[in-house]
């Protein structure tokens, strides 16, 4: 089996991934609640049972909306830095100490055959980050809720098979919206959000420089997006800077806010 992963959702109401080694199996953020979290994975013919560990991007509800409960029904053991847990404390509520365990940012760990790399991102948190995974020679990189692409994050990326990369939403359809200006300038700063240019220009820098296969677009903005859109942009910028690919040499593939996506073998 190698390296695979489902995103059961992803958007602006819940974002919650499964990583799976041939001998790990790991959930990224609990971003629903715990029943419907379980709901998701059920329909990848997995229960809370057969997860190793839950990782903790950051404490937006999100992201964490029902991991305390989740975490608690199968006694699982959650990794997250410090300043992730300070801020979540409250919202989820209590957790033995042995379920609770510290990964610092830009550190590493091994979970059996599964490697785990944490790295820092810009992000209106506490101390947000994204995640590496590696396995069978593969790689497969996490990056949402980021206000822009550092170089740091950049290098963090790089060598991906597959990414799931944040396109949240269409600037022109996030200034005409109905959010209050404070929103939206919070939104487009450097501690917000993607947008659909923003993720394109990221995949020119990674395209330019590695052996990237797939791109999974997500965390988009319900108000402010549509996947049509985002793939549209995406793609129209990718061809404005000479990347023209075969559907079996590169793809954008879709996430879906109430769904998962099938398996894809990284």
């Amino acid at each position: 089996m190698g390296l695979r992963f489902s995103v059961l959702c992803s958007g602006s109401t819940g974002n919650a991934t499964i990583v799976s080694s041939d001998a790990a199996t790991v959930l990224v953020d609990v971003g629903l609640s715990a029943k419907k979290v379980e709901e998701l994975m059920k329909e990848r013919d997995l229960t809370g049972a057969d997860l190793d560990a839950i990782l903790v991007t950051h404490e937006h509800s999100d992201h964490i909306r029902g991991l305390g409960a989740l975490a608690r029904k199968f006694r699982l053991p959650v990794y997250a830095n410090e300043k992730t847990w300070a801020a979540m404390y409250k919202s989820i509520g209590e957790l033995p100490d042995d379920q609770r365990h510290i990964l610092p940012t830009g550190s590493a760990m091994e979970l059996y055959d599964l490697r785990i790399e944490s790295y820092a991102i810009s992000h209106d948190a506490a101390e947000p980050v994204g995640y590496c995974f590696q396995s069978s020679g593969r790689k497969l990189s996490l990056a949402t809720d980021l206000g822009y692409v550092s170089d740091k994050v950049m290098q963090q990326l790089k060598q991906s098979d597959v990414l799931v990369l944040e396109a949240n939403h269409d600037i022109n359809m996030l200034r005409m919206g109905r959010y209050p200006w404070n929103i939206k300038r919070r939104i487009l700063g450097d501690s917000g959000h993607l947008s659909n240019d923003a993720a394109g220009e990221a995949l020119c820098r990674l395209l330019d420089s590695g052996d990237l296969r797939r791109v999974y677009l997500a965390h988009l903005s319900q108000e402010h997006n549509l996947m049509d859109l985002a793939k549209l942009t995406v793609n129209t910028i990718l061809e404005d800077n000479g990347f023209f690919y075969q559907k079996h040499e590169f793809a954008l593939c879709e996430t879906y806010a109430d769904r998962p996506t099938p398996w894809d073998e990284v």
